[in-house]
């Protein structure tokens, strides 16, 4: 599959098969509780939240147990075994046998850390090497560990550590080439190359560009190992021939203003996918492998009109792509390589609103494995086989994941300037009986990526106590393709805040809840437009979670010192080199333009050494909404609701949240307290 961003990383489902800890759970959740920094919150409503916190707990851990044997991408095969990759763990058994010959082959232990994570795995050629970046539990440091894979003999320990590695690829099995990160930067490629002298590690390739972030990528059918250097507006690609894995890298095509490419191979031939179509959209081009550069370049497909193209795959014989149609809907299309014209689309169920992809060590038959989910739809697994008379088939689902009741209306909200922006909306009742349900919207628009959809038991238990859950697709992100992100990003950025009032007050419109029952959630600088909203129109909601939210962006923007100013001023703009950009930025900024008025309650659960959004500017935040609070509170002549700002400030400097599973599930738990509490809805079973 294409990596269509830069990786800097994306907060993906953990698994639901960890092994359950309550009593740490408990001492984190006391811990964490004593933490919470309230605004004009009433002592009765702080004891309330903590009452119900231990209450969601419970429902939260029967939740994951509820749907711990749904499939997930953590198994994969190799060409003699079966892998399964567990959070402090990789285990294998040989294939066709059963559970009670699985042994370990790498473990968290051997790096020191026991409650580090493990990220990548990578099986070289062969099988007889594997390598996995292991990930630290309070920073997004990471260490690969190098592990000999023998027939019959369990590993012991790794043959080599290497420290601070992001992405990595084996070319060989002796040859592994792999990216270190310096803060959030990946900039260097080195090639380690495995002797029976030893280990040996040298500089392949030095990104000079802060504004590129580099990647290594290995090709579909492992011939090609790929250097992918990206920009938020441009790309170049460098390959490696793994039948010379210790050849210098070739270069595909240079950068240019504009140009974004990505490259796969079959059969001698490389396949480009470039934003060279229609309105500088992807499509797919295709050049002999002799001839890279983009002047060979000759077009194979291009996705028809209102469709995008999201991701592809390619088999031995067939291209397999992953569509967005103009209302977000999911669909595959395929083609022979021998006879591109010959297109075959394949409609996905109604529900789907995320596809990923089950990879395994070797690409033999025609056959496209794929996990399809939504936030309320446990993962199902699905078969592609397009030279089948039938395609496309479904494995057995599981009979109590199923929810039959369960609603998917794709609507169209009509912003200010008359843009068409996608929405899915999921309930239970009838689209008329929504008037009186609580209703909690999901808002992102950056950096071109698609809001997360994937399986989330939290959500599924939301919507099984009859809430309504939004979904707003608007400008700035990524579903519409490319030109939707330009659309939302630089000085239009107030366009993603006029998508998402459009998406609130077209759900008011068709029945669906009230501003008194309505919350809004965002992550990160999904933050940036949840905050702008409630400095323009607070009047729409009366609850907001936000976790590790970019809310300073003058500042952050105006400091290069910070790790990710200079890399992202593709996507917000340079404010000290150019005025326009400044005057944009402080337009919409939702710290810079906090005023006294009547604000929704807001949760702010923010990490104290997030290193990709300073908590200074998240403590200037709730200063600077406190004192607004508290002064248009003191101009009311007669005294009404007095919103809460409760910070819940957490170790560690993981920007993505906790990966460990009672940790997180402590976090959930407190958010859907506050969400309750705020909305005034009453809680069955709770004590």
């Amino acid at each position: 599959m294409f990596s269509f961003t830069a990786s800097v990383g994306y907060l993906f489902l953990r698994s639901v098969s960890r092994r359950l800890n309550l009593s740490y759970c408990k001492r984190q959740c006391i811990r964490m509780t004593a933490r919470l920094y309230a605004v004009e919150a009433g002592k009765a409503d702080l004891r309330k939240l903590k009452r119900l916190e231990k209450h969601f707990e419970r429902k939260l851990h029967s939740a994951y147990e509820r749907f711990a044997d749904v499939p997930d991408s953590t198994v994969f095969q190799g060409l003699h075994h079966v892998y399964t990759v567990e959070e402090h763990g990789v285990y294998r058994a040989a294939r066709g046998e059963d559970e009670k010959h699985i042994v370990p082959v790498l473990s968290a232990d051997w790096a020191g850390d026991v409650d580090g994570t493990i990220q990548r795995v990578r099986l070289s050629p062969s099988e007889s090497m594997l390598a996995a970046t292991l990930k630290s539990s309070n920073s997004e440091a990471a260490r690969c560990l190098l592990v000999r894979l023998k027939p019959y003999a369990i590993p012991r320990g790794p043959m080599l550590i290497l420290d601070n590695v992001f992405s990595f690829e084996w070319a060989a099995d002796d040859v592994l080439y792999y990216t270190t990160q310096e803060g959030l930067r990946c900039r260097h490629v080195c090639r380690l190359h495995l002797t029976n002298t030893g280990a040996h590690s040298m500089l392949v390739y030095e990104e000079e560009d802060p504004e590129f972030f580099v990647e290594v990528i290995r090709s579909r059918d492992q011939r090609l190992l790929t250097i992918n250097c990206s920009s938020k507006s441009s790309s170049e690609v460098w390959m490696i021939d793994s039948r010379s894995p210790l050849s210098p890298p070739k270069l595909v095509q240079p950068r240019q203003p504009g140009l974004l490419y990505h490259v796969e191979h079959s059969d001698s031939q490389l396949y480009v996918l470039a934003n060279t179509g229609t309105g500088h959209e992807y499509e797919l081009l295709r050049t002999p492998l002799s001839s890279p550069a983009m002047c060979y370049w000759e077009p194979v497909f291009s996705p028809g009109p209102g469709a995008v193209i999201k991701d592809m795959e390619m088999l031995p014989d067939h291209c397999v792509f992953t569509m967005r149609g103009p209302r977000g809907r999911l669909q595959l299309q395929t083609f022979p390589l021998k006879t591109p014209r010959d297109v075959a689309i394949h409609h996905l169920p109604s529900w789907a609103c995320a596809l990923e992809t089950e990879r395994s060590g070797t690409l033999v038959r025609n056959v496209f494995h794929f996990l399809l989910s939504s936030p309320v739809h446990p993962p199902a697994r699905y078969l592609l086989s397009p030279t089948d008379e039938r395609p496309l088939s479904c494995d057995r689902v599981l009979q109590h994941t199923t929810l039959s009741d369960c609603h998917t209306t794709r609507l169209q909200a009509i912003s200010q300037d008359g843009t068409e922006v996608p929405l899915t909306l999921f309930h239970t009742k009838s689209l008329a009986d929504l008037s009186d349900v609580p209703l909690l919207l999901h808002v992102y628009g950056a950096y071109g990526l698609d809001l997360n959809m994937a399986f989330s038991p939290e959500k599924r238990l939301l919507l099984e106590d009859n809430w309504a859950l939004a979904y707003c697709h608007v400008r700035g992100g990524g579903e519409c393709g490319l030109a939707w992100h330009r659309a939302g990003c630089l000085q239009h950025k107030q366009n993603g805040v006029e998508d998402l009032t459009a998406c609130i007050q077209t759900l008011f419109q068709s029945g669906v809840s009230q501003p008194a029952l309505t919350a809004l959630t965002a992550r990160s600088s999904g933050a940036v437009l949840a905050g702008a909203l409630c400095n323009q129109n607070p009047h729409l909601l009366r609850a907001v979670l936000l976790q590790a939210p970019f809310l300073d962006v003058l500042s952050t923007m105006q400091n290069s010192s910070l790790p990710l100013t200079v890399e992202e001023r593709g996507e917000w703009g340079d404010p000290l080199a150019y005025t326009q950009d400044r005057d944009s930025i402080a337009s919409y900024c939702p710290c810079h333009n906090i005023t006294p008025q009547l604000y929704p309650s807001m949760l702010i659960t923010a990490y104290s050494e997030d290193s990709r959004v300073p908590l200074a500017g998240v403590i200037k935040y709730v200063e600077k909404l406190r004192k607004a609070i508290q002064t248009h509170s003191s101009n009311l002549s007669i005294k009404g609701h007095v919103p809460a700002v409760i910070l819940d400030l957490q170790p560690g400097g993981d920007h993505f949240g906790p990966e460990d599973y009672d940790q997180s599930v402590c976090e959930i738990a407190r958010q859907l307290a506050f969400l309750y509490t705020t909305l005034g809805l009453s809680v069955h079973g709770s004590r």
